[in-house]
């Protein structure tokens, strides 16, 4: 029974750590990144089992924020090269293995 219960703390503690956003690379300015990686996790969890209406979440309410021209990427195994403009990226990690990636090109 003592077994059962430390499993469940153990899955517990590993959900909480990795449910925790872990920016990986922005130039955003902080209140700028500070709301994007909100979005980003509001999105996720809204539509934890679909990233394309994630995706589609976080780039009309960037769109509508901070003018147009933002794209979106969210996936679990994706590489990538852009070209964005400076203090308009976002790279993060999110309930583990999903990746977010946000910029602005235009």
């Amino acid at each position: 029974m003592e077994e059962a219960e430390e499993e469940k703390k153990d899955e517990a503690d590993y959900k909480r750590l990795h449910t925790f956003p872990l920016i990986r690379h922005s130039d955003m300015p902080e209140e700028m990144r500070v709301e994007t990686m909100e979005l980003c996790v509001t999105a996720c969890e809204k539509h934890a089992t679909n990233n394309e209406s994630a995706a589609k979440m976080i780039k009309e309410t960037m769109d509508k924020k901070f003018g147009s021209s933002w794209h979106v990427v969210i996936g679990e195994g994706f590489g990538f090269e852009i070209t964005h403009e400076v203090k308009n990226l976002l790279y993060m990690f999110f309930g583990g293995s999903l990746a977010v990636c946000v910029w602005k090109c235009s």
